[in-house]
């Protein structure tokens, strides 16, 4: 049993991503939704106008705290003052949820230290392994709670893993106890990716994208994101900037049957739509988001 289990987890349900030009009519309406998610390093500065407005949408929905800077997979560690940070407005707000990614972004270079402002990827091996676990313990130990470790969209495959993404993330959640957040675009991209690196012998990104899911510890899943991604000449980006595609929402009911009734988030993070756009797609998610029985 996670000895930092909550005495009550959140109810299943459909967030969206809480963006700045939102902030006033989501407020002032008040829609029916699940849950809001920011990203946490915005609201790190010591009270101010952003925190306020925070605590306001506190009063009316559940938040979850989505980072983009602890690092986890970093051989320097993390950072304590970003910990302490997160710490602190994780006090503050009391999250229904708190993520980060599987990623690496921080070392130290001529001693000094350095951070890179991107999520970078990290080797699947028991090196990283090590280092992942560990860095994942500290922050959980530090705000007395799992984690939940997003999947990520890679641009580029490191030389040296020695298993499967799949595999290494279920070996981070049986040895730290933390939980997964399942970012579905994100293996979507990856997918189609592969499939322009190798050709018309890679895999089929769906039937890849299905086996990347039935390989992952159904019980660990706290959270799916859905998002949008930008076709270009030789490469497909996570931007965040458009619409769910058809093949995502055909591989979100596959992990809804797989993993069950799961808090989703539409994410949206650039070229920002009106706030009735996000809606519907939040309503669309909540119609295939129903209880499922849990396959094996």
């Amino acid at each position: 049993m996670n000895r930092f289990a909550h005495a009550q987890e959140p109810e299943p349900g459909v967030g969206i991503g809480w963006r700045h030009p939102h902030y006033g009519e989501l407020l002032e309406t008040r829609p029916a939704l699940g849950f809001l998610e920011v990203h946490s390093e915005n609201f790190f500065a010591e009270g101010g106008a952003a925190l306020e407005v925070l605590l306001q949408a506190r009063a009316s929905y559940p938040v979850s705290l989505h980072g983009v800077g602890l690092a986890l997979g970093s051989a320097a560690g993390v950072d304590p003052w970003h910990l302490d940070q997160l710490a602190r407005l994780a006090e503050r707000i009391a999250p229904a949820r708190i993520s980060d990614h599987a990623s690496f972004a921080r070392g130290v270079i001529n001693g000094q230290d350095v951070h890179a402002g991107d999520l970078l990827p990290i080797p699947f091996n028991q090196e990283s392994l090590t280092v992942f676990c560990r860095n994942v313990h500290q922050v959980q130990e530090r705000l007395k709670r799992p984690l939940l470790v997003e999947n990520l969209s890679a641009y580029l495959t490191l030389a040296g893993s020695d298993r499967s993404e799949t595999d290494f993330l279920g070996e981070l959640v049986q040895r730290t106890g933390c939980g997964l957040l399942v970012d579905v675009n994100n293996i979507y991209v990856n997918a189609l990716n592969a499939r322009l690196a190798g050709g018309p012998d890679a895999p089929d990104p769906l039937r890849a994208c299905e086996q990347w899911l039935a390989q992952l510890p159904a019980g660990a899943v706290g959270e799916i994101h859905l998002g949008g991604y930008c076709v270009m000449e030789d490469i497909v980006i996570d931007d965040h900037g458009s619409r769910v595609a058809d093949e995502v929402w055909q591989l979100y009911a596959h992990a809804i049957t797989r993993f069950g009734a799961v808090p989703t988030l539409i994410e949206w993070d650039t070229a920002l739509p009106p706030l009735a756009v996000l809606l519907g797609e939040a309503e669309r998610a909540r119609r295939l988001n129903q209880p499922a029985e849990m396959s094996a």
